[in-house]
Formats: structure tokens, C-alpha cells, sequence
């Protein structure tokens, strides 16, 4: 654990960057659209934090990736997934999926609901580092909503040895854990302890400290601690766990 005094940075929804194409429409707690040194901008080990709107029918051609975990949680829609390896799959709501990119892997990311359907995709996607390069890329996808029924924080993505036994998905990162609850209003959770920490309010109203939170606000926590989370309506959290810093 570090020895740093523990410090809580609050990005607000509307600064985080914000691109869009016509399609796709990007809002990134960090950099990520031509950004060659996500390292530079990171906290802890999370390297990218998007919360993308696809048009129905849009999305991501077929494109590259390596030495990368990459983590994709749909908020609402359906993303639909292929891949050079051959995985294919359909995500909803409820369905954690990660993607070990490794020596090399092709994918596209598309919007499943047809041009007509007029439903739109709000997916998060989300990049942390591996701790061992060119391994052979890989694929895990699980459905959690029943264990996120109850409103507690549920470990979904885990490369700590503590969580082999209770992750939904593994990562291949041993210093990285992502925890998401749905709390109903007046829900209290308390945030992991460790020396990086991201907090992001995916839907919902809560406080933390004393400081209230909106739909789209996230908190970077360095330093340790253990903040509790206090919803005032139904919400959704993501909370990443991190125990080293991206080098």
C-alpha cells in the first residue's frame, strides 16, 4: 500500500473529452481518440474510460489490438462482437466481457440493433495494461445480472489471486480488479482500498464525502481509503481497483 495521502479528484460528466464522427459519439475520462501515450493521462492502470453512443447499424470497423485487457460493459443496447480469433457474440446489459488482445487480434464493434430500429447503443469500454506481453490473445464473456440483482458491489473482472475464485472474468493483469454495483436509492457501498482507485457514476445520483455525484461524474481516488458511496436514486457503479500504476 502506498504511503501517499489519500487524494479524490471529481471529473465531472461534461469535461471529460468528448469526440464524435456522426456515428459514434465519445465521451473519454481520459484521452484515448489519436492518442499514441495513453500511459501519459492514466490513473493507476486504467489507460482508457469511454462511454460511447453508437447509432443503430454503426460502429467500429475491424481494427488492431495488442498488449491490452480491454473491458466492455453495455449500458443499454446490444454490441455485437467479432473477432480474428473467432469469437463472436451479442452483449446486453448484464453481460461483462474482456478481451486479452495479447500478441495480436483483430475486432469490430457494431451496434446490433439494425439502421432502422432507431435504438441507439451506450456501451462503456475500458483498457487497462496486461502484466505479461504477447501472450496468446483471448476471450471471456459471463452474464452477472443476477448476481448484481441484490445491489451489492460485485467483483466482475479480476487478476488478483484473492478474487480467482469469485470473478466472473479474469484478467490478465495481477494487480486489477473492476467492481460494479446497481444499488437501489438510499443504498450505501463501501469503495475497495487501494493506492488507485476509479469511480464512475454510469447512471443514477449519489454522494461520496459529501460531494454529490451525477449521471457521468467519475472520482479518482490515490492514496487508500475506504469512501462510502450513498445513492439518492437507482443507480449503476463501476469501480476499478488497482494496485500498481501503468509504466
Amino acid at each position: 500500500m502506498t504511503t501517499e495521502a489519500p487524494t479524490a479528484q471529481i471529473v465531472r460528466s461534461e469535461d471529460r473529452r468528448h469526440w464524435w464522427d456522426g456515428a459514434i459519439d465519445s465521451r473519454q475520462s481520459f484521452p484515448a481518440t489519436g492518442n499514441f501515450d495513453l500511459a501519459r493521462a492514466a490513473h493507476g492502470l486504467l489507460l482508457v474510460h469511454n462511454e460511447d453512443t453508437v447509432a443503430p447499424g454503426e460502429g467500429f470497423d475491424r481494427h488492431h489490438h495488442r498488449a491490452m485487457e480491454i473491458v466492455t460493459w453495455v449500458l443499454d443496447g446490444r454490441l455485437r462482437h467479432e473477432d480474428s480469433v473467432g469469437n463472436t457474440g451479442v452483449l446486453r446489459p448484464g453481460v461483462i466481457q474482456r478481451m486479452s488482445a495479447g500478441s495480436g487480434v483483430l475486432h469490430s464493434e457494431r451496434n446490433d440493433n439494425g439502421y432502422t430500429s432507431r435504438r441507439p447503443l451506450r456501451v462503456v469500454q475500458m483498457w487497462i495494461p496486461p502484466s505479461v506481453d504477447d501472450t496468446e490473445p483471448s476471450y471471456e464473456e459471463r452474464d452477472v445480472s443476477d448476481a448484481l440483482a441484490g445491489g451489492d458491489l460485485i467483483v466482475v473482472a479480476s487478476g488478483l489471486s484473492r478474487d480467482a475464485d469469485r470473478t466472473a472474468v479474469t484478467l490478465g493483469n495481477r494487480d486489477a480488479a473492476l467492481h460494479i454495483a446497481r444499488p437501489s436509492a438510499g443504498r450505501s457501498i463501501t469503495v475497495p482500498d487501494a493506492p488507485f482507485v476509479h469511480v464512475f457514476l454510469a447512471r443514477g445520483d449519489a454522494t461520496m464525502d459529501g460531494v454529490d455525484l451525477r449521471q457521468g461524474d467519475a472520482v479518482r481516488l490515490t492514496g487508500g481509503g475506504s469512501p462510502r458511496i450513498t445513492t439518492t436514486a437507482p443507480s449503476e457503479i463501476l469501480i476499478w481497483e488497482m494496485h500498481s500504476a501503468a509504466r
